[in-house]
């Protein structure tokens, strides 16, 4: 799984609906969540993390999307597999996976080095620890 260290920015809520913002290195991020622990508030800091699954990557990505986490990244490593690639990203300090079909790499002629856009769902964002 990806992680990386995030402050809590804002939490939005309605009912047991809750919208969290993050900032983390140069992005922002939202998280969408039914409950949330009571001891995170703005200002918080915390580890977060998806399944590398949960990353698509956008490569000469232009207009407007509804997905609002979008993190700029470098490949850093590719481990092509028969169906599966799987690509190291670099953002900032950190490395991040994300596993895509070997047809969509092969496809967007995906090579180490190349500057992409990962895309994450807020809803599949999750707060592994809160770290103060």
């Amino acid at each position: 799984m990806s992680c990386i260290t995030a402050e809590v920015t804002g939490i939005q809520s309605v009912e047991n609906l809750n919208i969290i913002s993050f900032t983390c290195s140069t992005a922002v991020l939202k998280m969408v969540s039914l409950d949330i622990n009571k001891t995170i508030t703005k200002g918080s800091k915390v580890r977060l993390t998806w399944k590398p699954t949960s990353i698509a990557i956008g490569k000469n990505v232009q207009g407007e999307l509804s997905c609002e986490n979008q993190l700029h990244v470098k490949i850093h490593a590719i481990k092509v597999g028969q169906l599966l690639s799987a690509l190291q990203l670099e953002f900032g300090a950190s490395l991040l996976e994300s596993i895509i079909t070997t047809d969509s790499q092969k496809k967007m002629h995906l090579q180490v080095g190349d500057e992409v856009t990962a895309f994450i769902n807020s809803s599949d964002i999750s707060i592994q620890e809160v770290l103060t």
